[in-house]
């Protein structure tokens, strides 16, 4: 999914001739912290909530506090992978969507990022969670994929965490699959050494303990 099909229609933006008391209102009637600012269809910036509150006299125009201002944006045809590497890196909750020639196209705001980006992880669809500790040099995406679907279980998505500098023994991937009763996969992946960190699902997993499903729990919610 592109940047260009993730724009919100209803963020608006803002001119270099608004107030601060102006984009404050704004933020605070869109529940937004931060916001977009363009002048005469060209994209300079975005402003913070918590630097203007900071501004002593909220008739000012934003012109005059232009250095507050963040210059971070993103390209129509961005995927939205990189849309949230900048959200993470720069704890933005808006994000300027530009043409080439940097001219404002749009808003995408960092909710409606992360609601698609759990829809094509499919977090919103029934089904059981496994975590497997494993070596990168035995990783196989094929060989894991044939195992789970030899169990009539579909992988719905996955995520690989590579190992830090040192301990190739520390990777982790993590499955979401399509069924909730998923003894027989885990007893499938374990007869062919793969180590399940973890597991999650609806119905009771009877070669995975509690302690393992706690630290599932724990890892989501970090």
């Amino acid at each position: 999914m592109l940047a260009s099909e993730l724009i919100d229609p209803m963020i608006p933006a803002l001119k270099p001739t608004d107030t601060v008391g102006q984009a404050l209102d704004w933020m605070q009637e869109h529940r937004v912290g931060q916001l977009v600012i363009v002048d005469q269809g060209e994209y300079k910036g975005v402003v913070n909530e918590d630097l203007l509150l900071d501004v002593p006299n909220d008739t000012q125009q934003l012109s005059e506090v232009m250095r507050l201002f963040e210059h971070l944006y993103v390209y129509e045809n961005q995927h939205l992978y990189e849309l949230l590497s900048l959200i993470v890196e720069h704890r933005l909750q808006v994000l300027a969507v530009v043409s080439e020639g940097r001219e404002f196209i749009g808003t995408v705001s960092s909710g409606e990022l992360l609601k698609q980006f759990a829809q094509l992880l499919g977090v919103q669809e029934g089904g059981a969670i496994l975590i497997l500790a494993i070596n990168e040099r035995d990783y196989s995406m094929a060989e894991i994929s044939r195992l789970v679907e030899s169990n009539n279980v579909r992988i719905i998505s996955s995520y690989f965490s590579g190992a830090a500098y040192g301990m190739p023994d520390k990777s982790r991937l993590t499955l979401k699959l399509n069924r909730k009763d998923i003894t027989a996969v885990v007893a499938t992946l374990e007869r062919f050494g793969y180590s399940i960190e973890a597991a999650f699902a609806n119905t009771p997993i009877e070669s995975v303990d509690q302690e393992r499903l706690d630290l599932l729990l724990r890892y989501l919610d970090t």
